[in-house]
């Protein structure tokens, strides 16, 4: 017999940035706003906040999220609540010869949730485009 099985998005992308520079736009709340959406991040173990987009019919625009792990410029991880789902994202960051290689897994996705798991992967990859624009205009 088998448990109910989850699933999770998993993007990796080769950066030509050092990883600190990534995790700036990874944990600096203007920056986020930038690439991901309105927030209230911190980056402290345990925090809780939100994102928050237009709201659209049947959603309030809002995710409800808190810090469960960061290991500055190699991990980040928080859950990310929203309609009900509860999955967690982690980002990884590995320092590469030509930059970072970046992999970020959105994670708990049931069988049920195959609308939020194809919204996801469709979000995920605008989301990687706009963090590499946002982290390529850094200084």
């Amino acid at each position: 017999m088998t448990t109910a099985a989850t699933r999770s998005v998993v993007i990796e992308k080769e950066l030509p940035h050092p990883p600190e520079k990534i995790w700036r736009a990874l944990t600096e709340g203007p920056l986020i706003k930038e690439w991901l959406m309105e927030n209230d991040f911190q980056p402290a173990v345990g925090h809780a906040f939100t994102l928050r987009m237009k709201p659209m019919p049947n959603w309030n625009g809002i995710i409800e999220c808190q810090v469960l792990a960061m290991e500055p410029c190699k991990t980040l991880s928080y859950t990310w609540g929203t309609l009900g789902l509860g999955t967690v994202v982690t980002f990884t960051l590995t320092r590469t010869d030509a930059g970072t290689h970046l992999r970020v897994e959105q994670s708990g996705f049931g069988a049920d949730r195959e609308a939020n798991y194809k919204g996801a992967q469709y979000g995920w990859q605008n989301f990687i485009g706009n963090l590499e624009r946002v982290v390529a205009g850094l200084a």
